[in-house]
């Protein structure tokens, strides 16, 4: 073994739970390999988060030309080009996936680019492109290899026309119409996507509830603002089949009610999930615990091996790439900083869709079982100034707090900027301030965020702009 390729961490996956801690163990003076088998940035930077924004854009853009007259404008969409549309995407992946390379390589990280194999916990293998085999040891290892799409045990998922999301970001041709099967997250944001592109779009979600993570009011409220925006969606309807018609479309089955229900369309978008990809890795081996298909670890990333630490995707929880990149700079800086452990209870859940939806904290159904005094407060995007101006009057503002101690416990949020305005949440309930505390802090006007304050006065029997009830 060379001494340069001796590193105090190796780290597999380059995605945002792996860059990030490599980028941070760097700067705290260890020496750090990443290895990444595809494209750095992982399904976040390539597959997900970003390149649905940036179609996400392109249907803003059509809904707000669509709305035009509303403001004034006479404008008429003339032409669509989705080819332009997915290029425009590639761009964006490209420019930020090179950024991520500049940024490692600038931090004195090591990347190597090919399949990692882990032999040991202090050892990993790794299959360059050029097809030579080179091997890496290391004091401490860190798994990042985040998730794979979950393909359901349905009849006919595998049939030509039925495609993922992987495939959904690189249609150049739109069908005329689609059934999306998952009323989560990714489920729904493609949902919008699509149907702001033209397409006639059904979701069937497995649950009874939309966004199964966030709060059940703001998962009832979206409903029907999905529903205008032409969104149509069918929750508590398991799918049973997917079977090809003499015509070329697909049919597909479901259950609803205890009734069989069948919906018809060119094109089946399967985003029921995702799951860790773990499987390859030899965690038995490495005497690493395994719960619910995901790696256990500690409140500081260490795994039941403590040379070995795991983040993002492959722990399960909350698989969301801001979360996997806290994860991974709370493992690094448990072991060569300052180790602070995270609050779960702080981390944001966003979800992309048209309207945007965000939650934090507690929920109002887990508020009442962990606070007998627990109470509500509400603001509606109708009463706001700001929202009024930009006709995006579709939303609201829901602080959850402890009656007794008037503390933050959680807020929600449905409608424009929450994924934004719910960071007041996050900072309240991190610096466990009060309801009084958060409607004393001035907020500009005219803007979104003073929904956030005025739930507050809401809450502490003060309402500004909203009668008293």
């Amino acid at each position: 073994m060379t001494e340069d390729r001796r590193y105090d961490l190796v780290i597999i996956g380059g995605g945002p739970g792996g860059y990030p801690a490599a980028i941070r163990a760097a700067q705290l003076g260890a020496k750090v390999a990443l290895v990444e088998k595809r494209a750095l940035g992982g399904t976040c930077l390539n597959e997900g988060c970003i390149p649905t924004k940036a179609l996400l854009r392109t249907a803003k853009i059509l809904e707000d030309i669509r709305r035009s007259k509303e403001f004034g404008i006479a404008a008429t969409i003339t032409g669509f080009d989705m080819k332009e549309a997915v290029a425009r995407k590639d761009q964006v992946v490209e420019r930020l996936g090179g950024g991520v390379r500049q940024l490692l390589e600038g931090n004195g990280v090591d990347v190597y680019d090919g399949m990692g194999t882990v032999e040991t916990a202090h050892q990993v293998n790794v299959e360059l492109g050029c097809g030579e085999t080179i091997q890496l040891e290391c004091a401490k290892l860190l798994i990042a290899v985040g998730s794979v799409a979950t393909i359901p045990p349905i009849a006919g998922i595998d049939l030509p026309g039925v495609i993922g999301s992987r495939e959904a970001l690189d249609l150049e041709e739109l069908p005329d119409t689609m059934i999306v099967v998952g009323g989560n997250v990714i489920g729904l944001e493609f949902a919008c996507i699509f149907s702001a592109f033209g397409v006639e779009v059904t979701v069937l979600g497995r649950n009874p509830k939309l966004l199964k993570y966030l709060d059940d009011e703001i998962s009832r409220r979206i409903r029907p603002m999905l529903r205008k925006r032409g969104v149509n969606v069918v929750t508590d309807a398991p799918v049973e089949g997917i079977e090809a018609t003499e015509s070329g479309s697909l049919r597909v089955t479901y259950t609803r009610r205890g009734k069989k229900m069948q919906e018809t369309a060119s094109t089946v978008l399967n985003a029921a999930g995702r799951k860790p990809d773990i499987e390859q890795l030899p965690l038995e081996a490495l005497d690493i615990t395994v719960k619910d298909g995901a790696i256990a670890v500690d409140e500081y990333m260490v795994t039941s091996n403590p040379d070995v630490l795991a983040v993002g995707d492959a722990i399960g929880g909350m698989m969301l790439a801001h979360v996997a990149t806290a994860e991974g700079l709370c493992a690094v800086e448990g072991l060569y900083g300052e180790p602070r452990p995270l609050n779960p209870n702080a981390l944001p859940d966003v979800a992309y869709t048209l309207p945007e939806a965000a939650g934090v904290g507690l929920t109002e159904a887990e508020a009442k079982e962990q606070y007998p005094a627990s109470k509500v407060a509400k603001f509606s995007y109708a009463a706001l100034g700001k929202a009024v101006a930009i006709g995006e009057t579709d939303g609201m503002v829901k602080i959850v707090y402890d009656g007794d101690s008037g503390r933050v416990l959680g807020m929600h949020i449905v409608g424009a900027e929450a994924p934004l305005l719910i960071h007041e949440g996050v900072l309240a309930i991190e610096a466990q301030m009060t309801v009084k505390e958060l409607a004393a802090s001035v907020h500009a006007h005219p803007t979104l965020a003073e929904a956030v304050m005025e739930a507050a006065h809401v809450a502490i029997g003060a309402p500004i702009h909203m009668l008293s009830r």
